[in-house]
């Protein structure tokens, strides 16, 4: 008996009824890539129900070339967000049953963005000077400054929309043991700050011909209560991570974890792991729609990546067997035809495959721990204290 969880980051499907206190009013990351991209192929998330969500929603778009499905193979639906934010880490640890209310703390996009009492200990503990302090685009800024810190051998450090402190540096300049080192002494300052994550960006090439590599790692806030991977794992369910959730979760509750930063990796590991015999639950995370495709304002891309890995979800349903539980979402949206390059306040889409989800309506769930409860119904566990299972 297996259970997947795989969040297609960014993949958002209407602003949610609260976008405009996030300046997202309008926003709809599947429908302005259909439109962008004259259609969009996906055959397999369509016989699934996609196309049927944006009837349940309030000023729902039709997903241009993904059409309701009559007769769905799967359960469809669509989440909306009770913590407070857009972010990475607090979607998935919404999924995994928590709940910010609060959120995480954000800094203002105009340098200096980090206090000055935050970056001179960052200074005085790394031995490195700091520039940049600013919100900025990850390749942006790196173009802009990347010069400067190969001659100087200082710390591109930089925020975004998110609660994030970034530090980009250049592999050959400072080497990736103490880029993670800096990264843990950062995260260390930034907890009385309540910052969300603290990101390695490190980098490689020559100006004009900078890029980023897959050597990125995040260091999370300290979660604040047990979530619903150290539920299953106390209980003997193995738990399985596939991309980045190992640093979103900062290890806890994991039995075992893949560690990728593309989404060919991740589902190539996917597919493996559809093909063991025993039970666990996967959750895994493909990062490519908003790494290279949403913060890049890339429409084009964005939907010729959404037909690949429609395509990857045609191998791997016929490896489930009729009892394993497939649900399919997104932690957040991030249209590339909007304003700006950040995430954007929307519903995610929820489809699903097992038992008792053909053709099956899920309405919109009120919170994304609606998640955790499902997975717990569905390995027999005791109820957790936020959602409700749509088993």
């Amino acid at each position: 008996m297996k259970a997947f969880l795989i969040v297609l980051d960014s993949v958002g499907i209407g602003a949610a009824p609260d976008a405009a206190a996030y300046g997202d009013t309008g926003s709809n990351t599947l429908a302005h890539i259909g439109q962008a991209a004259g259609g969009l192929h996906l055959p397999t998330l369509q016989a699934l129900g996609l196309g049927n969500i944006p009837t349940l929603l309030p000023n729902g778009l039709p997903i241009p070339g993904v059409a309701p499905a009559p007769r769905s193979m799967g359960g469809y639906g669509a989440m909306q967000e009770r913590s407070k934010g857009k972010d990475t880490t607090t979607g998935h640890w919404e999924m995994a049953g928590l709940l910010m209310e609060k959120g995480f703390h954000l800094f203002p996009h105009d340098a200096p963005s980090f206090p000055a009492p935050l970056i001179a200990e960052f200074e005085r503990r790394t031995g490195r000077k700091v520039i940049g302090n600013k919100a900025a685009s990850g390749i942006a800024i790196i173009e802009e400054l990347g010069p400067q810190q190969i001659r100087e051998g200082v710390w591109i450090v930089y925020t975004s929309a998110d609660s994030v402190f970034q530090i980009a540096a250049h592999e050959e300049v400072i080497p990736l043991t103490e880029l993670y080192e800096g990264c843990r002494i950062a995260r260390e300052l930034c907890n009385p700050y309540v910052v969300g994550r603290v990101i390695a960006r490190p980098y490689l090439g020559t100006p004009g011909a900078f890029r980023r590599t897959e050597n990125r790692h995040d260091y999370s806030y300290p979660l604040p209560e047990p979530t619903l991977l150290d539920r299953l794992s106390a209980s003997g369910i193995r738990t399985i991570t596939v991309g980045k959730l190992d640093d979103i979760f900062a290890g806890s509750g994991i039995t075992e974890s893949f560690h990728v930063e593309n989404n060919p990796d991740a589902e190539q590991h996917l597919l493996e792991l559809a093909d063991r015999a025993d039970s666990f639950f996967c959750f895994a995370n493909l990062i490519d729609f908003d790494m290279l495709y949403g913060h890049r304002r890339d429409a084009i891309g964005y939907g010729s990546a959404l037909e690949r890995t429609d395509l990857f979800l045609s191998r791997l349903l016929p490896k489930l067997s009729p009892a394993d539980l497939l649900m399919i979402t997104a932690d957040h949206g991030n249209d590339p035809t909007f304003k700006g390059t950040d995430h954007t306040r929307e519903f995610v889409p929820l489809v699903t495959s097992g038992p008792g989800q053909r053709n099956k309506s899920l309405g919109i769930r009120d919170g994304f721990y609606d998640i955790a409860q499902t997975v717990s119904a569905f390995f027999n566990l005791p109820p957790s204290s936020r959602g409700i299972s749509f088993l």
